[in-house]
């Protein structure tokens, strides 16, 4: 159905309307690399929680070890290499992303990229919202506000490909849109709210190299063997500042060309994406993720998970919060705006998205450990909240998108028997057109 505007039809923007096939192509690579990637994370993680409460001192000794030339003030422990490193080159590639669908993908059209936008954001209040209402309600601490606020795409991507064999492809384009402005809006948290005594010059030389790196980007220069060592001093250097140095991948990523010229077959920020992604996804998350996730677990910390206000803000936040945010974000752009729900989706499947996405693991962790870096029994029982929170989400969105699925493969079945002559099936000739179960 489209509205009239002037007296001429206008055709009304649908939300999860299909992608290109390029885009569509670009998705499903993308969905490919980031599922391995889930995968290796939650081993890993796993490893770390088995190791850290079955083998006594040793996961703590391998954390704590320090590595790095001290006159460069880099002589750091294992586990802050990984959250200060590892994570810059994963949100270097959230930056790529970011930037390419900012230039060509579906956030070029500011009409259709409003939506996961806003969905995304939302995403990020409700559990800001929650979190500072129990710890209000029960007087706790509002220092872990940021915390239940990201989305872990690589995690998320995982549990989706287990149980989303038949969910439509746009579920799965629009869960990808949404973590990678979600990770865009976390690292801006993390650069704004958890940035402390500022060194204006070392600051200064980071962002002169940023600035040469964007005109090298203008005019074309092809030197990888000079942007990587500008990518290390650039981020030796907002180190040094104070600013978190995973801000540098970021920027690298937003300044990177992402339109192809004349004679190209890929542009800079697609071939740079295709290189970088898999040491991201199978190698600097799961690292993170065993230097992050190896809490020491028992029944009294469980219970101080949903008796502690902070704890207990975390997991809400991330199970309610996020639910709530983005399926109520996407739901009012969808009741206001001229944007409308695909046909071929159901608001049952827009919820087990949303639900999906309190799965929150690499970022939120390490914003626990920005947010609680004095307090380390708060910083432990935090950590434990995020796990226990991100596992909760994947496993009500396992039952929501399952029967979803379960749906949409029978439905998938019935057209391939039924279909009469104008390939319509058959199990529809009695529905409104567009109606699904």
């Amino acid at each position: 159905m489209s509205a009239t505007e002037g007296g001429q039809p206008v055709s009304r923007r649908r939300v999860f309307a299909r992608s290109s096939w390029p885009e569509a192509q670009y998705v499903a690579s993308v969905l490919r690399s980031e599922t391995t990637g889930g995968f290796l994370m939650l081993l890993a993680a796993a490893t770390a929680l088995v190791w850290a409460n079955v083998g006594g001192d040793s996961y703590e000794t391998l954390r704590t070890t320090t590595l790095g030339p001290s006159g460069l003030h880099l002589d750091l422990d294992l586990a802050t290499w990984a959250a200060d490193g590892l994570l810059a080159i994963f949100f270097l590639v959230a930056g790529l992303e970011l930037k390419r669908e900012l230039v060509v993908g579906s956030l070029r059209r500011p009409a259709e990229a409003i939506l996961p936008i806003m969905a995304a954001v939302c995403g990020m209040l409700g559990p800001i919202v929650v979190y500072l209402l129990v710890n209000g309600i029960a007087g706790g601490s509002t220092d872990g506000w940021a915390v239940p606020t990201a989305t872990d795409i690589a995690f998320a991507l995982a549990v989706l490909a287990v149980i989303g064999s038949r969910l439509p492809s746009a579920l799965r384009a629009f869960l990808l849109t949404l973590a990678v402005v979600d990770d865009l809006l976390a690292i801006l948290l993390i650069a704004v709210f958890f940035t402390t005594d500022v060194e204006i010059w070392p600051l200064l030389g980071a962002f002169a190299i940023l600035v040469a790196y964007a005109v090298m980007q203008r005019f074309d220069v092809r030197a990888w063997w000079l942007y990587v060592p500008m990518g290390v001093v650039a981020w030796a250097l907002m180190h040094e500042s104070g600013v978190h140095a995973t801000v540098v991948g970021v920027a690298f990523g937003l300044l990177t060309r992402a339109h192809r010229r004349e004679g190209e077959s890929q542009a800079p920020a697609e071939r740079i994406e295709h290189r970088v992604r898999p040491y991201s996804a199978v190698l600097c998350v799961p690292i993170f993720a065993l230097l992050a996730a190896g809490v020491t677990v028992s029944g009294g910390s469980l219970r101080e998970v949903f008796t502690e206000p902070v704890a207990l803000g975390v997991v809400l936040g991330l199970v309610v919060g996020k639910a709530i945010g983005i399926f109520g974000g996407t739901w009012l752009m969808a009741r206001f705006t001229k944007a409308e729900l695909n046909p071929d989706l159901t608001w049952s499947d827009v919820f087990g998205l949303a639900a999906i996405a309190g799965i929150g693991f690499t970022v939120s962790l390490l914003i626990g450990e920005l947010a609680f870096r004095d307090d380390p029994h708060m910083e432990e029982l935090v950590k434990t909240a995020v796990l226990v929170g991100s596992v909760l989400a994947a496993l009500i969105a396992t039952v929501l998108l399952a029967r979803r699925n379960v749906i949409y493969r029978r439905m998938a079945e019935e057209e391939s028997r039924d279909e009469d002559h104008d390939g319509i099936p058959d199990v529809y000739q009695a529905e409104e057109p567009g109606t699904r179960p």
